[in-house]
């Protein structure tokens, strides 16, 4: 059986782990299994998953989740370690073919399109659909070639008018004042939140329409994560972004909706002030509070 990655643990939990998780599925399993608190929200929906089901292996990670997501607006999903919402994530924009074992089943409509289709171009998605990691993963080129990357993917040869989106996509990141002068330098040579702001100008060069960011600012200082913090909430002018977190505060502070999971369900979404002030599901209420997660 395939083993799961990332937030499905491919490392081995110690055993007091595994008897909260086991405690937490059965908590799950004895209050419903039927989402009972998903709301619609009311501005266009750039993003819509219909029965969505991902399985690795014999283990089904994710299982039935349908969600609307707001267009230009910033969605947090979250919930304790291993409750799908990386998995969910890594959904939208077919992260999981690349992984051995993966299956998906259901629907991911991206302007009413569906992702999965066999006609659906891969490259072409992913440059509409991009993605920012846990860890800043800069390539161990200089910073000018890490942004430059995917515009030549893309076909761009002209390099002035490499040059002026590059230019864009630094300011566009909060990066330009503090790179312009040494774009020839490698990327590797930036501080850990610069890098992290390096891997958003990346992503944002090929002028995506929705931004995944899967905990960005986890392995970041608090100084590089207000950063970060404020720079998505400028991005979301422009860009819809799903972001996954573990920290309740940030998801409050930068989110206009949130999603809880817990056990591979959507439990609740809806506005996050809502979700916060007034939780419709008593799971969500004691995963706020504290009595688990």
């Amino acid at each position: 059986m395939v083993q799961r990655v990332d937030e499905q643990q491919a490392d081995i939990q110690p055993a007091e782990e595994r008897r909260v998780d086991a405690q937490l599925e059965e908590f799950a399993q004895t209050e419903g299994e039927a989402p009972s608190a998903v709301r619609e929200p009311l501005e266009p929906i750039k993003l819509r998953t219909r029965d969505l089901n991902v399985f690795y292996g014999q283990s089904h990670a994710l299982k039935d989740v349908s969600i609307a997501i707001p267009t230009c607006q910033v969605t947090a999903l979250m919930g304790p370690s291993g409750c799908g919402k990386s998995t969910f994530l890594r959904a939208l924009n077919r992260m999981h073919d690349m992984t051995h074992g993966a299956r998906v089943t259901g629907q991911v409509l991206l302007d009413g399109e569906d992702i999965y289709a066999p006609e659906m171009d891969i490259i072409d998605l992913r440059q509409r659909v991009g993605m920012v990691f846990q860890r800043p993963n800069p390539f161990p080129t200089s910073i000018f070639e890490n942004v430059a990357y995917g515009l030549r993917i893309k076909g761009k040869r002209s390099r002035a008018q490499i040059r002026e989106i590059v230019e864009q996509s630094l300011r566009g990141a909060a990066l330009w004042e503090e790179t312009r002068t040494r774009l020839n330098a490698s990327a590797l040579g930036l501080s850990g939140g610069q890098q992290q702001r390096l891997c958003i100008a990346r992503a944002l060069a090929v002028e995506p329409e929705v931004i995944l960011m899967d905990e960005p600012a986890s392995a970041l200082d608090p100084v590089a994560t207000l950063k970060i913090e404020e720079l998505i909430d400028q991005l979301k002018q422009k860009y819809t972004i799903v972001i996954v977190t573990h920290n309740m505060q940030q998801a409050a502070r930068v989110s206009q909706y949130t999603g809880f999971f817990l056990s591979g369900r959507l439990i609740e979404f809806n506005q996050t002030a809502e979700v916060f002030a007034r939780p419709q599901d008593k799971r969500t209420e004691d995963f706020i509070t504290g009595r688990f997660g």
